[in-house]
């Protein structure tokens, strides 16, 4: 079969936005219902390309995404062709209409792109793992996290963040929700019920603190990051800070204000909780050091891998100061008796094969540019705004024009299609307008025809 033929396609059946979602789920299905067995070739991209009248981008990536998930193999000499063994559909379908008419297009935040996770490193490790896995190994986990994680991770932190701590003072966590959840309940049972909180900040860590806390204080961040004075003035202990790349404003703590947060911690004898957000990712320059490596008796450390891996693996990690780490540990005992023991054994020998360091390189290069086109999109379609924050993370900040109501325009937007978040959602007090634009998990063509479209709605 060649071209279109090998499906019947009818490319006046495929959406004029969507169209690489649409091809990936037309083979998809194909697979489910047997409509394509195992070896069957597929025509090479070119091919499919002209015959559906497609760029040939768009059937490289759905190719691309099919062979992440699975569904496709490539040989040298062979061609691309379904795989021997197919993962099974939840039931066989056919997709009767775009995506897009059910499912935004979400270019909200700093989500990862899951299409990249390493599926064949993590089944070759999990394998290792189970064939070397003892009895003990499969009952429950101890709930500080297995030794085996945490004597990785006490090496990839010392390497990638300049963090010298022993395995016994790391605690595995449920991602950074988890961590933060875990100090909320461990600051009221030591009557703590009031936290400084980045003004603007992720609505997520607002509402974890929220629930457990009595009263989250704003404190202002400004292009040096979080005002030190300002925060003195709120009398509050324990505050939560972004400082290697801040969310939304991608601003880093400056060297000064580091030094600032660090004297107010010891004269108030307060609690730094340092989210080590996106500091996987920078793209200009060199990763500053963790907060932690200044000061560990002030600093609660908390971070994952979720932008590296995936959220779905719920794994993370804190550091904590001496006096706070029994009862963290006690306290996770009490919630869930600790994280999954295999998943934290696959994950340090993720990170003790290197796997995870070649991850974070791979990802590096892909997400850069994608910045870099979502960035020269802004310029082209959105006169009039301009991108605010260092080349770091997964998000850009995009100022608008003043005046410009943030909410209305995502609320245009959702209507065409397209969910982004406006900056006003993140602020506790008003402020300039914008948008938060993700740009990990999406081409940089389906970018660009969102930003268009923004800039359209303008």
């Amino acid at each position: 079969m060649t071209g279109s033929d090998f499906l019947r396609l009818d490319p006046r059946d495929a959406p004029s936005r969507g169209r690489t979602a649409w091809l990936t789920a037309q083979i998809r299905a194909a697979v489910a219902d047997a409509t394509l067995g195992a070896g069957t070739r597929v025509p090479p991209s070119r091919e499919l390309a002209e015959e559906l009248s497609f760029s040939r981008g768009v059937v490289v990536e759905a190719y691309r995404r099919l062979t992440e998930e699975g569904l496709l193999v490539t040989n040298r000499g062979a061609g691309t062709r379904i795989a021997e063994v197919a993962p099974p559909a939840a039931r066989p379908r056919r997709l009767a209409e775009p995506l897009e008419a059910v499912e935004p297009l979400q270019i909200s935040e700093g989500a990862p792109d899951l299409s990249a996770f390493p599926r064949a490193a993590w089944l070759q490790a999990e394998r290792r793992v189970l064939a070397t896995a003892t009895a003990r190994d499969l009952g429950y986990a101890d709930p500080q996290g297995v030794p085996a994680l945490r004597g990785a991770l006490a090496g990839w932190l010392a390497r990638r963040r300049g963090i010298v701590a022993p395995p016994d003072r790391i605690i595995v966590t449920a991602g950074v929700t988890g961590a933060l959840s875990l100090i909320a309940q461990t600051m009221r049972e030591r009557g703590a019920t009031t936290c400084g909180i980045e003004d603007p900040s992720a609505d997520g860590n607002r509402r974890i603190l929220g629930y457990w806390l009595d009263e989250l204080r704003p404190v202002p961040v400004d292009r040096e990051g979080i005002d030190v004075t300002a925060l003195d003035a709120t009398g509050v202990r324990v505050v939560l800070t972004t400082p290697a790349h801040q969310f939304p404003t991608g601003v880093v703590l400056s060297p000064t204000r580091r030094r600032e947060l660090i004297a107010w911690a010891e004269r108030t004898d307060g609690v730094i909780v340092e989210d080590d957000y996106d500091s996987e990712y920078r793209y200009d320059r060199a990763p500053i050091p963790a907060l932690q490596a200044s000061a560990p008796e002030r600093i609660l450390h908390i971070s994952s891998l979720s932008k590296v891996l995936a959220p779905a693996l719920r794994i993370g990690w804190m550091i904590a100061p001496e006096g706070w780490s029994d009862d963290l540990i006690r306290r996770r005992w009490a919630t869930d008796l600790g994280s999954p023991a295999l998943p934290q054994l696959v994950l340090a020998e993720l990170i003790g094969t290197g796997v995870l360091e070649r991850q974070v390189r791979r990802l590096r290069l892909r997400h850069r540019q994608r910045r870099d086109d979502a960035v020269a999109a802004i310029r082209e379609h959105m006169p009039g705004c301009h991108v605010e924050g260092i080349a770091a993370g997964l998000h850009i900040q995009v100022m608008l024009p003043n005046g410009m109501d943030d909410a209305d325009l995502a609320r245009r937007a959702a209507s065409e299609g397209i969910s982004v978040k406006p900056l006003s959602d993140y602020r506790f007090s008003p402020g300039p307008p914008g948008l938060v634009i993700g740009y990990g998990p999406h081409s940089s063509a389906r970018l660009a025809g969102a930003i268009a479209t923004l800039g359209r709605l303008l």
